[in-house]
């Protein structure tokens, strides 16, 4: 349960037809008409919303407008895993990378015939506020993080242009860019940072930023374990999990950070149990007598991290370690985006994410709610300068129990 690019269908600032964006609009509608979960639409009358926004869509002017429209219409159902990409969003080909299957790459064949859904980029996520561009997170060991560029630093340009997403960094893979941010509230204080896209591939990005992030931090006596989750849909990341606290960099830590702040979700339920299941722990012993450990639960103190970016799986995970008392939540309320969700590409290439199934939590609807953490600690993103106050306090916490 997902939440959270190589042929471009409409450049940024191109025209579009009129009848050609109100099919768009008109087949958007249609699909959700034919498969959003609820059948009554959340209360909503989907004929007269089809009303409304027809006539808006029509008078759009380029791509980026008509997107706008559309997830205005489909934010009238008040539902997660409900948004309308374009090819000029990183999510639409993260969405692809998630939903790898032969079904989705008969619609993807006309436009990716080589099946390369890979897209140039730096590794920065951004939110939009107040008019302002401001990095809310960078993937682990991604261009960004090489070139020390900050959660909270204001985007002001690349290479002297608006930053986007997708078109800043597309045939610049390997070449230098400029990146002018300012990190402070002071207009003055701003800096130009050489940055080298690189190409990321939808499909293995998440996992090589999980490995990236993974460390024991010292504090005290306290030997501090530590990994980024960004994506848990799939397998494949609770399996690095295992091996990184059975083989790899946290086998030796004393406490765990499980950190599900931003990306995606999709994780299934059954990956808490390495904090609760009862299993055998195993000893190896080789030729040269020398024994060797192996235990495949994690049965030492941990805490997980959570934020407003902590959607679908992962808080279905955090509801799970807050009512079996694994160990604290340190953050801000998660997402509460609790529906599973499915892409359909359109006509055009484009894609539309659709809640396509309700989903109770032990009985219990978090759509809507989230899970509120045992310890709040806020985030001022503007300008923060790389600073995580909430990880920190989870070192704290940590620390604190460790050494005591």
């Amino acid at each position: 349960m997902s939440a959270l690019v190589c042929l471009l269908i409409f450049p940024a600032v191109s025209s579009l037809r009129v009848p050609q964006a109100v099919s768009t609009l008109n087949e958007v509608w249609q699909t959700v008409n034919e498969n959003f979960y609820e059948p009554n639409f959340n209360g909503v009358d989907w004929k007269a919303v089809r009303k409304k926004y027809e006539p808006l869509a029509a008078q759009t002017k380029s791509s980026e407008q008509l997107s706008n429209v559309i997830n205005q219409m489909l934010s009238e159902l008040k539902t997660s895993h409900t948004a309308f990409y374009t090819q000029l969003e990183p999510a639409y080909y993260q969405l692809l990378g998630i939903f790898n299957s032969e079904g989705l790459w008969k619609d993807l064949k006309p436009f990716f015939p080589n099946r390369d859904i890979s897209y140039a980029g730096i590794g920065a996520f951004t939110k939009e506020l107040n008019g302002k561009t401001f990095i809310s997170a960078i993937l682990d060991g991604s261009p960004a993080a090489k070139a020390k560029l900050k959660v909270g630093d204001q985007l002001l340009s690349v290479d002297g242009k608006k930053y986007q997403a997708i078109e800043s960094f597309a045939n610049k893979v390997g070449k230098e860019v400029q990146v002018a941010v300012q990190r402070t509230l002071d207009p003055n204080n701003r800096e130009t940072i050489t940055v080298v896209p690189k190409k990321f591939n939808p499909t293995t990005m998440f996992l090589d930023a999980m490995r990236a992030s993974t460390q024991v931090i010292q504090r005290g006596k306290s030997k501090i374990g530590y990994i980024h989750i960004w994506s848990y849909a799939g397998d494949q990341y609770q399996q690095q999990l295992e091996e990184e606290i059975t083989y790899g960099k946290l086998r030796d830590a004393d406490s765990l950070i499980l950190d599900l702040r931003e990306g995606w979700g999709g994780a299934s339920p059954r990956y808490l149990s390495i904090f609760t299941a009862k299993v055998p722990s195993l000893i190896q012993i080789p030729r040269n007598g020398r024994k060797f450990n192996l235990d495949y639960q994690w049965k030492k103190p941990a805490v997980m991290l959570v934020n407003q970016g902590s959607r679908s799986g992962k808080e279905i995970l955090a509801y799970g370690f807050k009512k079996y008392s694994i160990g604290s939540i340190i953050g801000t309320k998660t997402a509460g985006a609790v529906v599973g969700g499915r892409p359909f590409i359109l006509k055009d290439g484009n894609l539309l994410y659709l809640a396509v199934v309700d989903v109770f939590v032990d009985g219990e609807r978090l759509e809507g709610k989230g899970v509120t953490p045992d310890i709040e600690v806020p985030f001022q993103l503007e300008y923060a300068q790389g600073v995580d106050p909430q990880k920190e306090k989870a070192i704290e916490v940590l620390a604190t129990s460790v050494n005591s």
